[in-house]
């Protein structure tokens, strides 16, 4: 069997992609796979690093407003359906699989007109119009959340199967807490002040690719609350780890104060089971992936939707959340040190961790693999 994969920019987009192809492999160890991506985007990393090779398209991002760089974006778009016939009559699959976003659309269109059927994955709740366009002639479509089959409508090939993780559920449960902890050097010992029930950990990340105003936010609480009920292991990111490093030196050589008792910033977590094992409450961004991971933890939630992702689709992902009592919403325009903390009180005085961390797993859907693994081979 032969699969080609369609998948670029973001990684809720890109991750999808390769789990699913893990999937297959992880079924059926003989298949072929490749990527379809654009020269430049983050997949070729992503892609890369999973083990599987892939090829590159030309293609363009369509604004929804009117602009001079739509011409060339469709003629980009069209050159890319061009290309994409080429991989396809090269490669000669047996199916595609598009997993949202601009480059899905060059790709299952040249699938279309070469008679190669198409699958569609949509992570998130609100799908994307990539998705929209396309879902007419796929053989089917894969969601993640049963809120969006209600926004597909009249779509018999819609199918709710959820979304692929790093990990299961059963992953997370055989870990013993201290000891995650204490590999994360979370431990009693470690931070001290007050024992493991009484101090709550709170992990903060604003995704792969970091979040400013969550950094400064969660630096402004610590320094004006320096809360001993509250430890906060703050995510950046790459790109924002050097700037929050030196904002915190400033905040304690200013206040003539020291912060280590209160935070810890982190580039990147590897071992993110041990952290979702070690951690009371998420500050998070409201990605698709995200969700799952949530739900999959059973973690209590403050989620802070991407204000510019399209279709404003993470504010939809949130409030799955939010509606099964799982987490608590902020939008980012209204997010600051009093109204985090506020809510962050509001969960723990009210021993509300624990209730929340159950309703989360209201939102797994059971057996994803195995689920996804039948409508694709039902598809071909």
């Amino acid at each position: 069997m032969k699969v080609l994969f369609a998948c670029a920019g973001t990684g809720g987009h890109i991750n999808p992609a390769i789990a699913i192809a893990n999937i297959i492999l992880k079924n059926k160890k003989d298949t072929k796979i490749l990527f379809v991506g654009t020269k430049d985007g983050l997949e070729n990393s992503l892609v890369k690093n999973a083990g599987f090779d892939i090829v590159h398209i030309r293609t363009g991002k369509i604004l929804r407003k009117l602009t001079l760089s739509n011409f060339k974006a469709l003629h980009e778009a069209y050159m890319g359906i061009k290309d994409s016939k080429k991989i396809i009559n090269d490669f000669k699959p047996d199916l595609v699989i598009g997993t949202g976003g601009y480059i899905c659309v060059p790709v299952m269109l040249a699938a279309k007109k070469l008679k190669v059927p198409y699958v569609l994955h949509e992570s998130n709740a609100f799908p994307g119009v990539s998705v929209k366009l396309l879902a007419k002639n796929a053989k089917k479509v894969l969601v993640g959340f049963n809120d969006a089959k209600k926004r597909l409508k009249n779509r018999k090939n819609v199918v709710y199967t959820g979304t692929p993780a790093k990990f299961t559920e059963h992953d997370i449960d055989i870990l013993d807490k201290n000891e995650a902890k204490d590999k994360l050097g979370l431990g009693i010992k470690d931070i001290g002040l007050f024992n493991d029930e009484e101090r709550k950990i709170i992990f903060v990340t604003g995704g792969s690719q970091g979040a400013r105003k969550f950094n400064q936010v969660i630096l402004d609480l610590v320094k004006e609350k320096q809360d001993k009920k509250m430890f906060f292991i703050l995510v950046t990111g790459n790109k924002n780890y050097d700037y929050t490093i030196d904002e915190l030196r400033k905040i304690e050589e200013q206040n003539n104060i020291k912060l280590n008792d209160y935070i810890r910033i982190e580039k990147f977590l590897y071992n993110m089971q041990d952290m979702y094992k070690s951690a009371d409450i998420c500050i998070t961004r409201a990605g698709a992936m995200t969700i799952t991971e949530l739900s999959l933890a059973k973690k209590a939630s403050i989620l802070v939707p991407y204000p510019y992702a399209a279709e404003n689709h993470q504010y939809y992902n949130a409030k799955v959340l939010e509606d099964l009592g799982a987490g608590k919403i902020i939008i980012e325009d209204d997010l600051n040190e009093e109204i985090l903390y506020d809510t962050l009180n509001q969960i723990i005085d009210s021993n509300k961790i624990e209730i929340m961390g159950n309703n989360a797993k209201k939102a797994q859907k059971l057996d994803v693999e195995k689920n996804i693994y039948l409508n694709i081979l039902d598809s071909i």
